[in-house]
């Protein structure tokens, strides 16, 4: 529901908002990324704290300020205010979406976790599914503005009752070692292995979200119409759905190094697929099908990374510095994927240069790997961890 309502929502109204505001839409989808850019940053702090408190407190604060950050940008008077609205939004995503839920998971049901995750993130999957077709049905029938208040007050009556009295459990000692002191974080944050491992997710992150974004006006370039276009785009989403339940097995086959490397390798295989295949339509969908099934693999990838290498201890600490700059990316990457597209003469040309950019991130992964997860196979490191589940 955080998802559906405070992300999804955005796209589905944004052509109503500039229509009735008279608003550039440039200049709102660049208070939306602003938030995303806030929720990337600051997932860094919350991170610390879910290390040492749990997620009932953040989460539940998180579900707070989105209501009030949807209320303010429904109230917006001007573009001001509404990018002040998008940048509460924003502490209200790096408190509410997968980031916070992942340490929790992590914390509560390892070494189980790889199950609770793909659990978590089938249902996130359902999020653009439930809420893009509700808000579209709300502003048939009312304003822009009415919509967020419409849907700020569901956000309100499920999630803060739902974090604040579900999440109650115990929060469970890290576990102790010397490898896993503050010093061992700090150390952890700067090793080659995990600049290497965020620099890999960041230039795979802007390829992914940049594709995702840029795939509609491919098809439209290429000659097929809106309804096909949103059709390909959206079967995707069912292919991330379809991946995630395939994680588990692939983890129990897999070091986390290779996974990492042959998945990042085969989300830019599928942009290749996409910049050379013209058609016919068929084909296109099961391309788009089995990137969905890619991208769906990478969420969790990137949610099981930090326990794979470095353990659970500073979970939340770690997965927040390692995802900011992928983050970012992701944000970015809208603008910048259309921005290249016209200097590169079409989007066809800015898919070969995104695939690119997988392939580099691929040939980065191998080296990601750590003295910990070098010294024992991969079989034996899932089990220990949690991947060998479900």
């Amino acid at each position: 529901m955080s998802w559906g309502i405070v992300y999804y929502a955005f796209p589905v109204l944004n052509p109503q908002i500039t229509a009735a505001t008279g608003w550039p839409a440039g200049a709102t989808t660049a208070a939306f990324s602003l938030g995303l850019i806030v929720s990337a940053l600051a997932g860094i702090r919350v991170g610390r704290i879910l290390d040492r408190r749990g997620p009932r407190a953040v989460m539940t604060i998180g579900s707070a300020l989105g209501v009030v950050s949807l209320l303010i940008v429904a109230a917006a008077p001007n573009l001001p205010v509404f990018f002040a609205g998008w940048t509460l939004a924003g502490l209200a995503m790096a408190a509410t979406f997968y980031q916070p839920a992942f340490a929790a998971l992590t914390r509560w049901w390892a070494p189980d976790h790889v199950r609770a995750l793909t659990i978590v993130t089938l249902a996130g999957g359902l999020a653009s599914t439930v809420f893009a077709p509700l808000t579209a049905a709300f502003a048939d029938h009312l304003s822009w503005r009415h919509t967020y208040l419409a849907l700020a007050a569901i956000l309100a009556a499920v999630t803060i009752p739902a974090h604040a009295l579900a999440l109650r459990a115990p929060w469970p000692d890290a576990p102790k070692s010397p490898a896993h002191t503050a010093t061992g974080a700090a150390k952890a944050g700067r090793s080659r292995a995990f600049v290497l491992l965020a620099t890999a997710f960041t230039l795979s992150s802007f390829a992914m979200y940049a594709v995702v974004v840029a795939l509609i006006p491919l098809f439209l370039e290429r000659g097929y119409t809106t309804h096909q276009a949103a059709w390909a785009l959206g079967i995707g989403g069912a292919g991330q759905t379809l991946g995630r339940t395939l994680y588990a097995a692939l983890a129990r086959r897999t070091t986390a190094t290779a996974r990492t490397t042959i998945l990042i390798a085969l989300g830019g295989l599928t942009t290749v697929a996409f910049a050379a295949v013209r058609g016919p339509y068929a084909l296109l969908i099961t391309v788009s099908v089995v990137a969905g099934m890619i991208r769906g693999n990478l969420t969790l990838l990137q949610a099981t990374a930090i326990t794979d290498r470095w353990g659970t201890t500073h979970y939340g600490r770690l997965s927040g510095l390692l995802a900011a700059p992928a983050h970012t990316a992701a944000a970015l990457a809208p603008f910048v994927g259309a921005a290249l597209a016209v200097s590169l003469g079409g989007y066809g040309p800015l898919f070969f240069l995104l695939a690119a950019l997988s392939l580099a991130a691929a040939l980065i992964a191998p080296w990601t790997v750590t003295g910990a997860v070098r010294s024992r196979p991969g079989r034996h490191h899932h089990r220990r961890h949690g991947d060998a589940a479900g």
